[in-house]
C-alpha cells in the first residue's frame, strides 16, 4: 500500500518564518536583566520556584534540569529551581478540595521567603493562579520574574520591569520562544560561571 504524499512545505516555511519573526521582536535587554536576576539569587544561596500551565508548566520542569545539573553539575555551587507544577498529588489535593486558582500560591505559603524568587509563566499573561502566585510573592517581598505573550495580560502589568514579553498571538510561538530564551540563558550563564571556576 503506498503512501499519499502531501506538501507542507509552505506551512513549515510559514512557521519558522513566524517564529523567527517573533524571536526578533524580543527585548534582549529583558533577557539579559533576567541573566543578572537568575545569578544574583544563585550568589544568595536562594531558592527560585518556578511554574506554569500546560506547555509552559513543561517549560517550567524542563527548566529544572537544565539549571539544577545542566549548569552546575560540575560546579559546588548549585542553583536551586523549584518546579511548583511536578507535585502532581499536592497540585491535585489543592484544585479539588479548594481551587485551581491557588494551586501555586498555596504551595509558596509553604516555604517562600522573601530573599527567595519567584518566575511565573503563562502564555496568554492572564492564568489566575500565575497572578495569584506573583501577587503573593510581591506582598511578601520576594523577587518575581513573568514570561508571557499575546498583549502580555495582567502578568505583564503586575511588574512590567521584570518581564519578558513575546509579542505574539500564537500560543505554540510564545512556547518556542520561552523555551529558547531558557536555554540560551543557560548556556550564557553556564559559559560565565565555568570561567568563574577556573
Amino acid at each position: 500500500m503506498g503512501m499519499v504524499k502531501l506538501d507542507f512545505l509552505n506551512d513549515i516555511d510559514g512557521y519558522f518564518n513566524k517564529l523567527k519573526m517573533s524571536i526578533d521582536k524580543i527585548d534582549t535587554t529583558d533577557i539579559n536583566h533576567f541573566a543578572n536576576v537568575l545569578l544574583c539569587h544563585y550568589e544568595n544561596n536562594s531558592t527560585i520556584f518556578i511554574f506554569g500551565n500546560g506547555g509552559s508548566a513543561a517549560t517550567a520542569s524542563h527548566s529544572i534540569c537544565d539549571f539544577n545539573k545542566g549548569v552546575c553539575l560540575d560546579l559546588d555551587k548549585k542553583f536551586k529551581f523549584v518546579c511548583l507544577n511536578d507535585n502532581l498529588p499536592s497540585i491535585l489535593a489543592y484544585s479539588n478540595d479548594i481551587s485551581y486558582d491557588d494551586i501555586f500560591l498555596l504551595q509558596l505559603k509553604n516555604f517562600l521567603t522573601p530573599r527567595d524568587l519567584v518566575i511565573g509563566i503563562s502564555g496568554s499573561g492572564n492564568s489566575k493562579n500565575i497572578i495569584k502566585a506573583i501577587d503573593f510573592a510581591k506582598q511578601t517581598g520576594s523577587n518575581t520574574f513573568s514570561l508571557c505573550g499575546f498583549n502580555g495580560g495582567r502578568l505583564k502589568e503586575i511588574d512590567p520591569n521584570n518581564c519578558i514579553h513575546v509579542p505574539s498571538h500564537d500560543m505554540q510561538i510564545v512556547e518556542d520562544c520561552h523555551i529558547v530564551i531558557f536555554h540560551l540563558l543557560m548556556q550564557c550563564i553556564y559559559n560565565y560561571l565555568h570561567k568563574q571556576s577556573i
